[in-house]
């Protein structure tokens, strides 16, 4: 058994979370969801989504505990990981409330990637097949989409004006914390990942900031459902 996530099993399709609060949330969107972990906080549920076993994770802020998460869960049985988070706009294509499908995770070279890597520089990126279901479902179903890079950095409060500008010039979308991670441990231990991100707040322009508290339940339900759907949609 996992030393932190104290559970013996998991179905092979999980939707992770960063919040637990947001894991709670979801598990009512399931059916017959069963609480099987909740030490440490990070919450996991089992149960059934169209008629597909599911599980939906908490892996918590940051890519150094997010990685132990990510490990856990495949030594567990994890064939297929999408994480559903929220994420700071840089780019003005992008507004409050919008979904991002990331292509690309750009990160900053050192810490859990030369633990893990050396010095070698490894591409962060999504499995091709569940970051096109994820972007052509939302398509479909009308809701305000992009697909591109963004970046993944563990320090919050360092990303200055400054450093989002620079991002931004490179033609990343928005800035988060934990998709790099996910897709260079899936890559890793030959499993599929991908990630849809709501836009909850922008680094560039302030008058995208405000969000309501019920609007970003809203988008976390309906991006949920987008993520279930691709899930259940695939192979694994």
């Amino acid at each position: 058994m996992p030393f932190h996530i104290k559970v013996d099993r998991v179905p092979p399709r999980v939707l992770v979370v960063g919040d637990p609060g947001r894991a709670k949330l979801l598990s009512h969107t399931i059916s017959n969801a069963v609480l099987v972990n909740e030490n440490r906080g990070l919450l996991v549920y089992t149960g059934g989504w169209r008629g597909v076993e599911v599980a939906i994770a908490t892996h918590g802020m940051g890519g150094a505990g997010a990685a132990i998460v990510f490990e856990e869960l495949i030594q567990s049985g994890a064939k297929a990981i999408v994480r559903l988070g929220t994420t700071g706009g840089l780019s003005s294509r992008v507004s409050v409330g919008d979904l991002v499908v990331p292509t690309a995770a750009h990160y900053y070279h050192g810490g859990l990637f030369r633990q893990y890597f050396g010095d070698l520089s490894v591409s962060a990126a999504p499995d091709l097949e569940l970051a096109w279901f994820l972007f052509s479902k939302a398509q479909q179903r009308g809701f305000p989409v992009h697909a591109g890079p963004v970046v993944s950095s563990d320090a919050f409060y360092a990303e200055d004006k400054a450093i989002a500008e620079r991002w931004a010039s490179l033609g990343a979308l928005s800035v988060e914390m934990e998709c790099a991670t996910l897709f260079t441990i899936a890559m890793l231990r030959g499993i599929k990942a991908a990630a849809v991100l709501v836009v909850n707040g922008h680094l560039l322009e302030e008058d995208k900031r405000i969000v309501s508290e019920e609007e970003m339940l809203e988008r976390t339900r309906m991006a949920g459902t987008l993520a279930l759907d691709t899930l259940v949609s695939i192979k694994v």
